[in-house]
């Protein structure tokens, strides 16, 4: 099995002077998910190099068993230095793409033609792709035979009253439930911060950080299948 995973490279939150990229959580759990079950693990993002860490996800607080093994883990913390540019993959080398989230990924990969167009190219060689609480924002774009690829699917993503517990509501380029549900996209929820994953045909989303190891499991189980 051959799985890529996607980081953002955006670092600035808006304009409040304050950081963001991806979250640590939503890297390293589906990160563990795919190497313990034997998967081979590309990383990539627009920029290549080491994508920016989201310091409120690297908080105490934030802390999970996965997020604690990439501390000590070395080996991982050089792979995630030295991810691919974006533009140098291709989805025929792989059998899956997963995108962690993060708040980077609203503004990078939304418009990132190389992602837009790395999705499309999954879906249509009949590979499961993968997004997990802001990652669903790189399917903003994303079109399969001139509809979007959420229109009509079952999907989830980043609530907008998750959004508005962290305050960043005014901040971010888009709210993600109502930019899915504008593409046509069947969104569902559950409790705020609870574990949710949903599959419809290729697509797997995850609602938010809790989502994430879930997400990679519902992802592993596909490509087993």
């Amino acid at each position: 099995m051959k799985i890529l995973m996607v980081l953002t490279s955006h670092d600035k939150l808006g304009d409040t002077g304050k950081k963001t990229g991806f979250w640590l959580e939503e890297f390293a759990a589906p990160y563990y998910a795919f190497i313990d079950a034997g998967a081979t693990v590309t990383l990539a993002s627009p920029a290549g190099g080491q994508p920016p860490l989201d310091p409120s996800s690297d908080t105490e607080d934030a802390q999970t068993k996965d997020t604690k093994r990439f501390k000590e883990d070395t080996d991982a913390q050089n792979h995630l230095a030295n991810t691919q540019k974006l533009a140098e993959v291709t989805a025929e080398d792989f059998d899956a793409v997963f995108y962690p989230g993060g708040h980077g990924p609203l503004w990078d990969l939304a418009v990132d033609k190389n992602s837009i167009t790395l999705i499309e190219n999954f879906v249509q060689q009949d590979k499961p792709v993968a997004f997990v609480c802001h990652a669903p924002g790189a399917l903003k774009n994303v079109k399969i035979d001139g509809e979007y690829l959420v229109k009509g699917k079952k999907v989830t993503g980043f609530t907008n009253s998750e959004e508005d517990a962290v305050g960043l509501t005014d901040v971010v380029p888009f709210l993600l439930e109502d930019t899915l549900k504008a593409n046509g996209g069947n969104y569902q929820k559950a409790d705020d911060w609870a574990s949710y994953v949903v599959e419809d045909g290729l697509l797997i989303t995850g609602q938010n950080p809790a989502s994430s190891e879930e997400a990679a499991k519902q992802l592993l189980k596909r490509l087993k299948g």
